[in-house]
């Protein structure tokens, strides 16, 4: 099923989108978790400030 996936995102558009993914504190907890977006090749520093 991956594959499928891999394969769709080498194509076309797909390769104008990068996967992001953050490590973000909770305020509640004081755990971490991770917020994975994608996002436009474009907006990837705007994404990390």
């Amino acid at each position: 099923m991956a594959k499928k996936v891999v394969a769709t995102l080498q194509k076309g558009e797909g390769r104008t989108y990068s996967k992001v993914i953050k490590v973000v504190k909770s305020a509640k907890t004081g755990a971490y978790t991770f917020q994975e977006q994608m996002v436009p090749n474009d907006a990837v520093k705007d994404i990390l400030k």
